[in-house]
């Protein structure tokens, strides 16, 4: 069960008070807690239009979302309310019911107009409520759809100076999915004496005049705007008045049963669109939000309003994605850390051990980086995160040497116990003690190989243990009566040629170990570009997604125009779908020209980097 199941009644999102939006902490602490993706409905209308209801119902429940029923607007701001999705496991259903439109107590439109904004800025569905029909009345109380390219930029200014005018003909790649709902609806399905569907009614008051003068301008303007903005296929629903008039007062306590049956028809069909084909939510790129993003997308998007600023869609990925990819290196990091604290835990290791730990929580905290991560274009925090992990991991091939060093030495320390008290003794400086005293070193330094687990300094230790004590070796050599001087100057080239090969192991066992570091790096390496390409795949296959969605979006328009013997728009609307084309085209082009040339500096520096920094910083004790 989702933590959005703990919500057992709405929470205001964003205030309105005094005309001044604000977004509420406590919404954002909750949604901050929901890792799983969002499908965000808004319903948005005039006030008393029994918005509120409806959002009661895609929640499951009678009451909830304040419904009222006198005509004061009881809805001040957008509250929200999230459920588990009723049809899609693992996703949250977030619904946004914002206060009613044209609220005679307000009196500035302009925060009607930012409130309808907020609404398509965070929905993956946008649900419009009117009262009686879709006429032309309808249509221009839906003026704030005109609106929305003063109050929405897709790219930053700076970005988009030369392409101002191509904008709202790209709102459509990013805008949610519009369904218009007619409440109280008492007229005929027909248009010209024929019967129609819901959705051929909305198209139908949605047509376009012929024409160039004001007044088929004027008329056209909505309707356009709707048609350029909002993906087609459009939805549209029509619900008869639910009770009588007196029994309206209390709504939300009529049970079923006291509800007109074609009403709770309608219902039915509603929920069950918004449950099956309402999508989750994603921002420019196709990158699927979860709540804790949503909550940080709210709180952009009201502070770029509060500070005087329109709403950008590139700014708000930006802004996101930093707040989203420090994390994500944070959490990464983490993973690593506590996976190689059970390695630690065993120190000392050998360089096989350490190595292949790191290579395998390299991998799982690259996973979980990529999994948390997007729109990392310039390879920022990857780059921030494998340094993380290099540093991390040159302190623990040191803490593991000095464990290696620790260990040996006590261990020969142990060992030669017997030996110091035999030479405190005087065991040695008798005829033949040196041979008495070479076979005890021997039979130690064969027990000290024996003894396992001693991590990567087991033979360098020995070779300067052996070393610090070759004059106490010289001295019993000298002092031996036994010896002749031709047995005291063989004895002698023996010591230097077991030290020599003693040297010689100690320096093949670096070289082994560096082979080893130097081939598990070169492992990881591959893995991480690998991750790499796949995180980048993606991204590009969801921005190919999006494309596609509004190319068959416009495609559908176009066919519409055709029909209506619209060439011009028929015309304009071809145009944008092969600049759509071109676009998604680029964008693959895109990803060779910018992601690759990465992925190369990757692959170029990883081993120069690891060699000098984390390779030579435990090795370089070893000497």
């Amino acid at each position: 069960m989702s933590k959005a199941g703990l919500m057992s009644s709405p929470i205001c999102l964003v205030e309105n008070v005094k005309g001044s939006l604000s977004v509420c902490k406590d919404a954002v602490e909750f949604l901050s807690r929901i890792n799983e993706p969002v499908v965000v409905v808004s319903v948005v209308g005039l006030y008393r239009t029994g918005k509120s209801y409806l959002m009661n119902r895609l929640a499951g429940k009678q009451s909830g979302f304040a419904l009222g029923n006198t005509i004061e607007s009881k809805t001040k701001g957008i509250w929200m309310w999230c459920v588990p999705h009723p049809k899609k496991e693992g996703h949250t259903l977030v619904l946004l019911d914002t206060e009613g439109l044209g609220d005679v107590d307000k009196g500035d439109s302009k925060n009607d107009s930012w409130i309808f904004c907020l609404a398509v800025l965070l929905s993956s569905t946008l649900v419009y409520n009117s009262r009686g029909t879709i006429d032309n009345s309808a249509v221009e109380k839906l003026h704030y759809v005109v609106e929305l390219t003063e109050q929405i930029k897709i790219r930053s200014t700076e970005a988009a100076a030369d392409e101002e005018e191509e904008e709202d003909c790209k709102f459509v790649q990013f805008f949610p999915s519009f369904t218009w709902v007619v409440r109280d609806f008492t007229l005929e399905l027909e248009i010209e004496g024929r019967r129609v569907t819901e959705d051929d009614y909305l198209e139908f008051a949605l047509q376009l005049k012929k024409g160039i003068n004001k007044k088929v301008s004027d008329y056209n303007l909505p309707r356009q705007c709707i048609r350029n903005y909002f993906p087609s296929p459009r939805k549209c629903f029509v619900f008869p008045s639910p009770a009588s008039p007196q029994n309206m007062k209390c709504l939300e306590s009529l049970k079923e049963q006291d509800l007109v049956p074609d009403f709770l028809q309608a219902t039915g069909r509603f929920c069950d669109h918004i449950f099956h084909n309402s999508v989750v939510k994603t921002i420019k790129g196709g990158h699927r939000v979860t709540g804790k993003l949503l909550g940080h997308l709210a709180e952009i998007y009201v502070d770029t309003i509060k500070s005087g600023k329109v709403p950008c869609l590139e700014n708000a990925v930006v802004a996101l994605a930093n707040l989203e990819n420090k994390t994500a290196v944070q959490e990464a990091l983490k993973t690593y850390q506590i996976g190689m604290e059970k390695v630690k835990n065993k120190f000392p290791v050998g360089v096989d051990d350490i190595s292949s730990e790191h290579q395998k929580f390299t991998s799982l905290a690259t996973a979980e980086f990529m999994k948390r991560s997007f729109k990392d274009d310039k390879g920022e925090y990857i780059n921030k995160l494998r340094e993380e992990i290099d540093m991390h991991y040159a302190g623990l091939l040191e803490e593991n040497v000095m464990a290696s060093e620790r260990k040996c030495r006590d261990l020969l320390k142990n060992l030669f116990s017997d030996v110091n008290k035999r030479l405190q003794d005087g065991v040695y400086s008798q005829s033949g003690g040196y041979e008495l005293y070479k076979r005890d070193r021997d039979a130690i330094v064969e027990q000290y190989r024996r003894e396992p687990n001693k991590g990567v300094l087991a033979e360098a230790v020995l070779n300067e243990f052996l070393n610090e004590r070759g004059p106490e070796a010289n001295s019993i050599l000298y002092m031996d009566t036994k010896l002749t001087e031709k047995d005291r100057k063989m004895e002698e080239e023996k010591e230097r040629t077991a030290l020599l090969k003693q040297q010689l192991k100690e320096q093949e066992e670096k070289r082994i170990e560096s082979e080893r570091m130097m081939q598990a790096e070169k492992e990881r390496q591959q893995d991480q570009i690998k991750q790499m390409q796949e995180k980048f795949n993606q991204e590009l296959q969801q921005q190919q997604q999006e494309m596609d969605r509004a190319i068959e979006s416009k495609m559908m328009e176009r066919e519409e125009m055709i029909k209506k013997d619209m060439k011009e728009k028929a015309d304009l609307l071809n145009e944008e779908i092969t600049n759509l084309k071109k676009e998604k085209e680029s964008s693959g082009g895109f990803m060779q020209e910018y992601v690759k040339p990465i992925l190369g500096a990757v692959a170029e520096i990883l081993p120069t980097f690891l060699n000098y920094r984390v390779m030579m910083k435990g090795i370089k004790n070893l000497k």
